[in-house]
C-alpha cells in the first residue's frame, strides 16, 4: 500500500508543446496490458540523460549512450516494460537497435534519433517482434495529453502510475515541466531501477542540458533507496523541446536559469519521491536528514549507510524503537576520524541520543509514538561542520520480501 500516496488526476499532468505520447498492447510479457510506449518531439529539441552506473548495463543503456553521443538529434523514445534486455549480450543489442530501426522507419528518421528504454525481467530474450508489431497502434494514439497513460504503461511491481507537473513564467512566456517515472524495487542511488523522463518547452542552450539532467538527478533520484540494489536499466532524461517562446537561457545562474532549474528538481524530487512512497511492501516514508558535516558528501555518507540498513529498516517496520541501530549505522559509515562523543541524534522532535549516548531525557514510549507515523524524519547532526544532506527511504517490511520471491511468476 503506498504512503500518502495518489494516482496523479490527468487534468493536473500537464502537455508540453513539442512532446507527444502513444500508448499500445505489445504483449511483452503479458496479454491485454498497456506495455509500449512511444514518444515523439518536435525538430529543434535538445535531449540529455544519465543512466546507470551498473557495468553491466542493459543493451538499451548502451544504445541510448551511443545514440546521444552522436548528437543526431533525438526525435523519438521507444519504451516497454515487461522485459528489460538486461544479461542478453549480443542478441539483445541487435534486438533493441531492431526496435529503433523499426520505429525510424515509420516515422521517416534516421534509427539514432531514436532513444530505447526497457524494464522488466532481466536475463531474457527481448520479444522485438512483438514490440514492432505493436509500433502502428501506438503510433497511431499519440496525443499531447497522454503522460497519465503512459506512467502507467511504464509501470513493473509499481501499484501507481507516477506524474508530476509544474508552471513558472520566463520572460513573459508560460513555461511547462512535466516528468512520468517508474519504480519501486531495486532501488538505490546511482541511480535506481527508474525510468524517469522529464520535458519541458523552454528555449535551453544544448550546452547546458547535460549540466541541468545531472544536477536534477543529484537531487532526487541520486538520493533515494529501497533496497540497496542498483539496477541495471537507470535512465532518466531530460527534454526540451523550445517551443515557449521566450529568449534563449545561456546560463542556469540567471534569474530565468535559476527558474528553469527550481522548476525541473521540483518535478524531478515529486517523481523520486512518489518511487519511495511505492517502494515494494512499504508502510512508511522516512526522511534521513544528516546536519554538521564536513561536508556534503560526508553527510550523504551517513545518511545512505542508515537509509540502506536492513536492521534500521526492519526496526521501523515494526515500530520497534530500537535505536542504536542507527548509532551503529553512523558509526560504519566510514568516518574515521568520526567523535562518536559529537554525535546528537533525534527522531522528529524526540531528542533521542546527545554526545554519543542517550539522551537523559528520552523515553522509549516517545520514541515508539514517533515510529507508529506513517511519514518519519530521522535527524543526526555530526557537529563536525556546516554541510548537510537527505536521503529519502522506506521501511523494509515482510511484502517486500512476497514481492521479490514472487517477481517472475
Amino acid at each position: 500500500m503506498p504512503v500518502n500516496l495518489t494516482a496523479p488526476n490527468p487534468q493536473d499532468v500537464l502537455p508540453v508543446p513539442g512532446v507527444k505520447l502513444g500508448i499500445a498492447m505489445a504483449g511483452v510479457r503479458k496479454a491485454n496490458r498497456r506495455d509500449l510506449v512511444v514518444v515523439t518531439l518536435a525538430e529543434g529539441s535538445h535531449v540529455a540523460g544519465v543512466f546507470t552506473r551498473n557495468r553491466f548495463c542493459a543493451a538499451p543503456v548502451q544504445l541510448c549512450r551511443e545514440h546521444l553521443a552522436a548528437k543526431a538529434g533525438t526525435r523519438a523514445m521507444l519504451i516497454n516494460t515487461g522485459n528489460a534486455n538486461a544479461g542478453t549480450g549480443e542478441d539483445g543489442r541487435s534486438r533493441a537497435l531492431s526496435t529503433c530501426v523499426a520505429l525510424a522507419r515509420h516515422l521517416g528518421i534516421a534509427p539514432e534519433q531514436v532513444l530505447p528504454f526497457s524494464t522488466g525481467v532481466i536475463m531474457e530474450t527481448l520479444p522485438n517482434d512483438r514490440i514492432e508489431a505493436g509500433l502502428p497502434a501506438a503510433i497511431a494514439d499519440l496525443a499531447a495529453d497522454h503522460w497519465v497513460q503512459a506512467a502507467e504503461a511504464i509501470m513493473t511491481t509499481d501499484t501507481l502510475p507516477k506524474a508530476a507537473s509544474r508552471r513558472v513564467q520566463i520572460d513573459g512566456k508560460t513555461v511547462t515541466v512535466t516528468g512520468i517515472a517508474k519504480g519501486a524495487g531495486m532501488i538505490r542511488p546511482n541511480m535506481a531501477t527508474m525510468l524517469g523522463f522529464v520535458a519541458t518547452d523552454a528555449v535551453i542552450a544544448p550546452a547546458l542540458m547535460q549540466h541541468l539532467v545531472r544536477e536534477a538527478a543529484d537531487d532526487s533520484f541520486n538520493r533515494i533507496t529501497i533496497d540497496g540494489d542498483t539496477s541495471t536499466n537507470d535512465s532518466f532524461v531530460l527534454i526540451a523541446t523550445a517551443q515557449a517562446g521566450h529568449a534563449p537561457i545561456t546560463r542556469l545562474d540567471s534569474e530565468a536559469g535559476a527558474l528553469l532549474r527550481d522548476a525541473v528538481i521540483a518535478v524531478a524530487q515529486q517523481l523520486a519521491q512518489a518511487i519511495v512512497r511505492d517502494g515494494e511492501g512499504a508502510t512508511k516514508f522516512i526522511t534521513v536528514q544528516v546536519d554538521g558535516g564536513a561536508s556534503e558528501d560526508e553527510c550523504r555518507q551517513v545518511a545512505y549507510a542508515i537509509a540502506h540498513s536492513p536492521l534500521v529498516k526492519t526496526a521501523f517496520y515494526a515500530s520497534d524503537p530500537n535505536l542504536g541501530r542507527i548509532l551503529a549505522a553512523v558509526g560504519y559509515a566510514g568516518i574515521a576520524d568520526l567523535d562518536q562523543t559529537g554525535i546528537e541524534l533525534f527522531l522528529d522532535d524526540v531528542h533521542v541520543a546527545t554526545a554519543g549516548g542517550r539522551h537523559p531525557d528520552y523515553r522509549e514510549e516517545d520514541g515508539q509514538r514517533v515510529m507508529k507515523q506513517s511519514e518519519i524524519t530521522v535527524r543526526v547532526d555530526l557537529q563536525r561542520g556546516d554541510a548537510s544532506a537527505a536521503v529519502w527511504t522506506c521501511d523494509l517490511s515482510i511484502d517486500y520480501v512476497k514481492i521479490n520471491a514472487d517477481y517472475r511468476s
